[in-house]
This record gives C-alpha cells, structure tokens and sequence, in this order.
C-alpha cells in the first residue's frame, strides 16, 4: 500500500478527476494511502475551464459525493419537467452565467452549435450533459453522461451504477456499457476488456450479471455482455459511451481527433453478437 512505502505526513490534500470517483475508491484512498486527507472529487470541464462541483477543505467529505457545487456557479439538479429537484436523479444545469462561461466556439458564426450544445435542453439554461443528484448533504453524485443515459422500458438509468459492480471484478480491466435499439426498445449491452490471458465465458458473465442484479436492480443488467480487445477513450483517458453507441447503430462518429486510440471503435462495428 501507498502508506507503507511511502513518507505521507505533509499529504494534506488529494483531488480526482476525469470521472467521478467511485464511493469504493473513496475507502481504498482512506485505508491505502491516508486515513486524515481531503479527498476531493471534482467535476467540470474543459469547456468550461472551471468545475461545477469541487473539493473544500472546510467541509466534511462524505463517501461517493462530490463535496459541494462551486463558487460562482449556480448549480442545480433539474427533471425532466425543468424542475430543480434533491435526493433524485436529473440533469446537471448551470442556471446563471458563470465567469469562465465561453462565449462561443470556433467556426459558429451565428452561435448554433453552441446554443445546440449546452441550451437545446433548456431554453437559456447552461445543461452540461451530466446525469446527477444533490444529495442532502448538498453534496452531488454524478451519475454518468445524460446523453449516454440508459432508458430500458423507459425508465433511466445511469451507467455509473453499472461500472461501479463490474470494477469489482479483477479478471476485467475497463469496461463500457451502452443501450441499443432492439425490437422497439432499448436493452444494456455490457463491453469487457479482460485480463491477458482470460476469456469471457458463461460463469465470469453470469456471476457478472448476479452482482448487478443483487447491488443495482433488474433493470441494470446487461442483456448481453461482449468481449472486446480494446475501449476507446479520449486523450485525457474517459470512455466515449456516445461514440460506442454510434458505432454500435452504424451512426457517425464526431471529432474523432479527441479520441486517443480512435481504431478500437472498429471492434464494436457490425458485431455478430449483437444482431440477436
């Protein structure tokens, strides 16, 4: 463990990000490295140049949130109706402007796309594309991408809650889950990157569906799980659910520059395993 090989006294502070930081990992950052640090998950982007949800060393930390909304940032938890809500699931909207809010993007003469990207949702309200919930901690928790959103039988569910039960799991190294359109519907499809050497039989895939199932709900698990040999992700390391999903559906892929390793997407295109 970190701790044991390494002189910690003066770590005061730990921030992550690139995604939210699991509630598990919150325990293996308290039992391997520091049992009195502040663990500071973080939330922004680079778009924004800024964080919607950061650390403060003069708050609690509270396993699995984010500890609070940042200053200058009118943050809320909105439903589908525009409504902010608390201890529920919704989209994470920025209400008023914001310092390091851009003014537009390049090549948008007339503001479209930005208008498109950040308030189609809701007219005049900056929505950033984050499933989330503030807790009554006044903490958030964010729950994946809204635009990756899973909606089996309509109802949604964060892809968050999956990844959280298949990283227990040490024969896989990185997975990736996405809906696609079947028969009407939508079902979970699970990808699984394996450790060198293993297979992806019935056992790994049912003892994997049995712990969704028992720590989620019925609705989270997968109707398929699928090996693969590589996940795409950007040059800052986050998985592209949405350009999974794309593939996926024969649908184009946007700004492939962003991805790191931009041939992985051809393992998901036209897979056997996902035309029945």
């Amino acid at each position: 463990m970190p701790k044991d090989d390494y002189a910690l006294a003066h770590l005061r502070v730990l921030m992550s990000t690139g995604s939210p930081l699991l509630a598990e990992r919150f325990d293996w950052v308290y039992q391997a490295i520091k049992a009195d640090l502040d663990l500071a998950s973080i939330s922004g982007g680079t778009d924004i140049l800024s964080c919607f949800a950061l650390g403060n060393a003069c708050l609690p930390v509270y396993r699995g949130q984010l500890q609070c909304r940042g200053l200058g940032m009118a943050v809320e938890v909105w439903n589908d109706a525009g409504k902010p809500v608390r201890g529920e699931k919704g989209e994470l909207v920025c209400t008023r402007p914001f310092p390091s809010m851009p003014v537009g993007f390049w090549n948008d003469a007339d503001g479209e796309k930005y208008r498109k990207a950040y308030f189609a949702r809701f007219p005049g309200v900056w929505c950033h594309g984050d499933y989330a919930e503030l807790t009554a901690e006044d903490g958030l928790i964010i729950h994946g991408r809204s635009d990756a959103v899973l909606n089996p039988g309509g109802v949604r569910i964060g892809t968050a809650e999956i990844y959280r039960q298949v990283e227990r799991f040490d024969e896989v190294l990185e997975s990736v889950v996405v809906g696609q359109r079947w028969q009407g519907d939508e079902r979970v499809v699970l990808f699984v990157r394996l450790r060198d050497g293993l297979a992806l039989d019935d056992s790994l895939a049912d003892r994997i569906k049995a712990a969704i199932r028992q720590q989620a709900t019925p609705r989270h698990v997968p109707a398929k799980i699928v090996a693969v040999a590589d996940i795409p992700r950007t040059v800052s390391g986050k998985i592209v659910e949405l350009a999974v999903r794309n593939v996926i559906h024969d649908e184009p892929v946007n700004n492939l520059a962003a991805l790191a390793n931009p041939a992985a997407l051809e393992l998901f295109a036209r897979l056997p395993a996902l035309q029945g």
